[in-house]
């Protein structure tokens, strides 16, 4: 796990409203931004995330970085750059930024006053469970949380296998797919693990110190029964899903859940895939996913990404609502209230 520090253009600069931190993200979290392996030694890559525009470069050792992807003399995009190792030297007039976001160089104008000066956001990061984690603050909160990890990235005794897409969707309507546990036993019912169990249930919410509970009152143990949202200073979600013995080792199935905003439309989803083993049973375990398990999920997240995508864009705004629909009444509240807060704080 690496980390990069922090400079005071780093913040998020402008303030936004409560319905567009709701369209795009609420700040002062962390978010999953991509895959690792997006970003080679020596490379860079494009992305958005939150409505905005970023560059992550790596340097030859490893060492990541991200920048807002603006040039701080004409506004160009450093991704359109050249890549000079430490830095990133804009391809309109050559003034280099380093993975701090200070402009090291003009060579067009040495000794320009602007040379020394941190200029370029360059959001905390982090990397772990093969993905890379940026701080997205607002003006008022630009030093980054502590973030707590879901477990089943961190225990040496869960092995866990990140799968990441990119659905044209909005982020909420993600979350609140897997909030939504009542329709794995309808959408999902023809995959290999989601036929079983009743096709009806009663939920309640149970509250926990890192966020709550939605689960099935009448089943445990059959299908997608429960799921826990955690706040830990990255929102993330947990379920697990039986397995047969004939899945190899290592009990339940888990799914830690993740989804990021890449704009008002579209989001980037995170799921690791994990189970609970050691040793050699770790290695049947690998060897079982990626050989015949992979395919299987990827369908029935493919079954996720059709069903989200045909949704209106305002479908939300026109729903009759029943008992199964706790948990997204739920989520929905909890991150108005907290878009509300935000966005007041900004105004005050």
């Amino acid at each position: 796990m690496t980390t990069t520090p922090r400079t005071e253009a780093a913040a998020v600069k402008h303030g936004r409203t409560a319905d567009q931190l709701c369209s795009t993200g609420l700040r002062n979290q962390w978010y999953a931004v991509c895959p690792s392996d997006f970003v080679e030694p020596g490379g860079m890559r494009r992305v958005t995330r939150l409505g905005e525009d970023w560059l992550l470069f790596r340097r030859s050792d490893g060492t990541l970085h991200m920048l807002e992807d603006r040039c701080p003399h004409r506004g160009a995009r450093l991704s359109l750059g050249k890549h000079l190792g430490d830095r990133i030297a804009c391809w309109y007039h050559g003034v280099e930024v380093d993975g701090h976001g200070t402009v090291t160089s003009v060579p067009a104008l040495p000794g320009c006053t602007i040379e020394g000066k941190s200029l370029v956001a360059n959001p905390p990061v982090m990397e772990a469970g093969g993905a890379v984690f940026a701080y997205f603050g607002d003006a008022r909160h630009p030093e980054p949380v502590e973030m707590v990890l879901p477990e089943p990235l961190t225990s040496e005794d869960t092995h866990a296998i990140l799968c990441y897409a990119e659905w044209n969707v909005p982020w909420r309507f993600a979350v609140e797919n897997v909030l939504d546990p009542m329709h794995g036993a309808f959408l999902h019912h023809e995959s290999h693990t989601m036929a079983d169990g009743d096709t009806q249930a009663r939920f309640r919410i149970r509250e926990t110190g890192r966020g709550f509970f939605f689960e099935k009152t009448d089943q445990r143990g059959v299908n997608f029964d429960w799921v826990e949202l955690c706040r830990t200073g990255v929102d993330w979600m947990d379920l697990e899903i039986p397995y047969p013995p004939s899945a190899g080792p290592g009990g339940p199935f888990g799914i830690v859940g993740m989804a990021t905003p890449i704009d008002e439309r579209s989001c980037g989803v995170f799921f690791w895939r994990y189970r609970r083993v050691t040793g050699w049973q770790r290695d049947t375990w690998r060897f079982l996913y990626k050989t015949l398990i992979e395919q299987r999920h990827w369908q029935v997240l493919e079954q996720d990404r059709v069903m989200l995508e045909g949704l209106p864009a305002d479908a939300d705004q026109a729903e009759n609502l029943y008992q199964h629909d706790l948990g997204v009444v739920r989520v929905r509240r909890m991150y108005r209230t907290e878009a509300e807060k935000q966005a007041a704080a900004l105004q005050g």
